[in-house]
């Protein structure tokens, strides 16, 4: 029998939604460089289907990772979808026929990216759709208003349930909910990169979910001999206490750790159950401190 995740949840302010906190991304499953097709379709499919069994229930993804790919994974491995199921898409980038990665938040631009996820994801209504603003990784301060009131349009004609934002900056968040709720904020968060420290605070107090990407450091993994020597301590593998140190971080905190592997699928979601001490914590805290 599989050991599922425990019930531990969070509820963005204004939804429905029961998020357990362990989730999962989608990025690593389309080929190299996030184009083209997996190298194994099947182990795609199957690391979709055991993380849903293991209890994960909501998977980001992207019509643009592969493009297309991710989503028809998602698609041909889960659906029919079960209830609780949450898929979070984003918006704002498209692929170039070299590739490449090319920003388009035009209004047009973003009512064809959504009629494409619900196309290849199969569905008649998106749970959540990110804006993704800023360039590869770090925030930027392109105006985006007019882009966001295109995405509040699609969600009163019935295609967008919730709306979340993806690499913005405090000030750009406060502008955003000013012309429409948002439950859930994608910005680039791991142990040596903190600089959203203050403002995961204040979503929590606003309700609003706080989801890393690159929780492991992504293109550049998260090495310490730390990190190494506290999860020796633990029992654990060193990702393994880089993700439990996030799931202790804030109870707003939402992790969608990437995998192609069931194997190491396996070994994200048993962070879940690790219970780092209060100086463990301590310690790493003052290891990124003293970066």
């Amino acid at each position: 029998m599989k050991t599922r995740l425990t019930d531990d949840s969070f509820t963005p302010a204004g939804t429905r939604l029961r998020l357990r906190r362990m989730g999962y991304g989608t990025m690593q499953l389309s080929g190299p460089h996030v184009w083209g097709p997996p190298r194994d379709r099947e182990a795609a499919i199957a690391v979709l289907r055991e993380a849903v069994e293991r209890g994960v229930n909501h998977i980001d993804t992207a019509q643009f990772y592969g493009p297309d790919v991710a989503n028809q994974l998602i698609r041909e491995a889960l659906s029919p979808y079960p209830d609780d199921l949450t898929l979070v898409t984003k918006v704002g980038f498209v692929r170039g026929a070299d590739a490449s990665w090319q920003i388009d938040r035009s209004a047009a631009g973003l009512e064809r990216a959504v009629y494409e996820n619900l196309d290849t994801l199969g569905l008649s209504t998106l749970d959540i759709v990110n804006l993704r603003l800023g360039a590869a990784s770090e925030p930027d301060e392109s105006p985006f208003a007019e882009s966001l009131e295109a995405l509040a349009g699609l969600q009163q004609r019935g295609l967008i349930r919730h709306i979340g934002l993806s690499n913005v900056t405090p000030e750009q968040f406060t502008e955003a909910k000013a012309i429409v709720d948002i439950v859930c904020v994608q910005n680039q968060y791991n142990l040596v990169s903190r600089s959203d420290d203050a403002f995961i605070d204040a979503l929590a107090e606003e309700g609003v979910a706080y989801v890393p990407f690159f929780p492991l450091g992504g293109f550049t993994p998260l090495q310490s001999s730390l990190l190494n020597e506290i999860a020796e301590e633990a029992s654990a593998t060193p990702k393994q206490t880089a993700l439990a140190w996030l799931l202790q971080r804030s109870p707003n905190i939402l992790v969608i750790a990437g995998t192609s592997s069931v194997a190491h699928l396996r070994e994200n979601l048993a962070a879940a159950s690790l219970s780092l001490s209060a100086e463990q914590v301590l310690r790493l805290n003052e290891m990124v401190e003293n970066k």
